[in-house]
């Protein structure tokens, strides 16, 4: 069953993506999909209960989707072209499918734990993938190839460990890293308080950040705002957040500011 917090997502990016005449259907399939739901639950059964981990479960994955949108529009907005559309090999509304297919899938793979989840991801998305394409490209199979192709190199990208090339596969990078609120570190840190564990100041940093808000930027196209209640939220930027930045093809249009509440805002980027 899907949470109140999981549907306000997917209410919120209907509404947002239901100009474009080929991602909404795509979408509206994947929301629909109760094998895809069912994976993204038990890997955060995994990651939470079994690891320790912050979730990585529905939520994540459609507030990694929602990221992902802001950041491809605001990019459209202002003039820069996806790595599809720069190579004639695709439209825009293309990379947006093969980066919101990325996103609702790049952690299916912590279903088997955290090491090489993100190959393990590609291993339970292919089909789905397939399917998807299928019923809204129907016969055209190139573009089904191509946004394949694509929200492949995404997903097996999306740690910061593998050398990766187009734009759209590194805002998957930094949509990732932007979901780190308070939030998200809520649960595993209500079951893992009574004794330290590996991992922990991943949660205690999470749970330090308050909001993170992502607009248009003044000196780059796009602009990451993170208020945090407590310094200790200074790891996940600099540890998590910005090692994604600075391994993406889209860190040149991207500004970050971070700051504790009450306090001037840091210019990472």
């Amino acid at each position: 069953m899907k949470s109140a917090k999981e549907k306000l997502i997917e209410t919120k990016i209907l509404e947002k993506i239901k100009k474009y005449n080929d991602v909404y259907p795509l979408v509206k399939i994947l929301f629909e999909n109760e094998e895809l739901h069912e994976m993204q639950d038990y890997a955060n059964i995994v990651s939470i209960k079994r690891l320790g981990f912050n979730d990585h479960g529905p939520v994540h994955m459609k507030q990694v989707a929602s990221n992902a949108i802001k950041m491809l529009e605001i990019l459209h907005d202002s003039g820069i072209k996806t790595s599809l559309e720069i190579e004639e090999a695709g439209s825009f509304e293309d990379s947006m499918c093969a980066v919101i297919l990325a996103a609702m899938m790049h952690d299916l793979g912590m279903m088997t734990g955290r090491q090489a989840h993100e190959e393990m991801s590609v291993t339970f998305a292919l089909n789905i993938m397939d399917n998807s394409l299928k019923q809204v490209f129907k016969n055209d199979i190139r573009r089904q190839v191509v946004i394949k192709a694509l929200a492949t190199e995404a997903i097996i990208g999306h740690m910061a460990q593998r050398k990766i090339h187009s734009l759209e596969a590194g805002i998957i990078l930094v949509a990732d890293g932007c979901d780190m609120t308070k939030g998200r570190a809520r649960i595993p840190l209500a079951l893992h308080s009574s004794a330290p564990r590996v991992g922990d100041i991943h949660i205690y940093s999470a749970n330090a950040i308050s909001r993170v808000g992502i607009h248009h930027g003044v000196n780059k196209p796009v602009r990451v705002d993170i208020q945090m209640s407590s310094e200790v939220g200074f790891f996940q930027i600099e540890e998590v957040l910005l090692a994604k930045v600075n391994s993406s093809p889209a860190k040149q249009y991207i500004e970050v500011y971070a700051g504790v509440k009450g306090s001037e805002a840091k210019c990472y980027l």
